[in-house]
């Protein structure tokens, strides 16, 4: 999957149209997906609510559709706004975006700073090796394995602890803008 088929013209197109979509004041939270001329993110880029279609129309992977969409509705109202054509905007046309999720994903889990691993205690081993253990996959491409290996349950128990502990007040607001910036740097290093 190449990012907007290689066509800097497909880029324009629907990057034009959230810019519109943004001058009218179209794009809003917690409104749904696509009604009435106005929606969110994904509703203003595609008119529609399929996130699979992101990797039809705009060669860009379904699962990025999802972290868009997640980071629009989270953000502070002005940065939202903004969020789909940053989003856009990121991406060069003809990058391989294949490895961008896996990427942020590590960085989410296991950066020393910012990652998961930081909000999980001594106090619960398995936890922080199942982090560790997801991290490290995702850095070499093998998320989907590790994952199983690790066991759903244990994963998604400490993916929303952690997640949970820092989305608390300001926090999770500094948290939020940290993810969704280092979402954009990897799209705008992606080749």
């Amino acid at each position: 999957m190449i990012a907007y088929h290689n066509d800097p013209a497909i880029k324009a197109k629907y990057l034009g149209r959230v810019r519109a979509h943004q001058k009218a004041d179209e794009i809003m939270q917690a409104y749904g997906y696509w009604k009435n001329g106005k929606g969110c993110a994904v509703g203003c880029t595609l008119h529609s609510d399929s996130h699979e279609r992101y990797p039809i129309e705009l060669g860009i992977p379904e699962e990025l559709a999802y972290l868009e969409d997640h980071f629009f509705e989270i953000l502070p109202a002005g940065a939202a706004k903004k969020w789909p054509a940053r989003f856009l905007s990121a991406i060069k046309p003809g990058a391989d975006l294949s490895r961008v999720y896996d990427l942020w994903s590590a960085w989410n889990l296991i950066d020393p700073v910012d990652g998961v691993i930081v909000y999980v205690t001594d106090d619960f081993p398995d936890v922080q090796k199942i982090v560790r253990e997801i991290g490290k996959a995702c850095l070499a491409g093998e998320r989907r394995n590790a994952a199983r290996a690790a066991g759903a349950a244990g994963a998604a128990w400490a993916a929303w602890a952690a997640w949970a502990a820092r989305a608390a007040g300001a926090a999770g607001a500094a948290y939020y803008k940290k993810a969704s910036d280092k979402l954009i740097e990897l799209l705008k290093e992606s080749a």
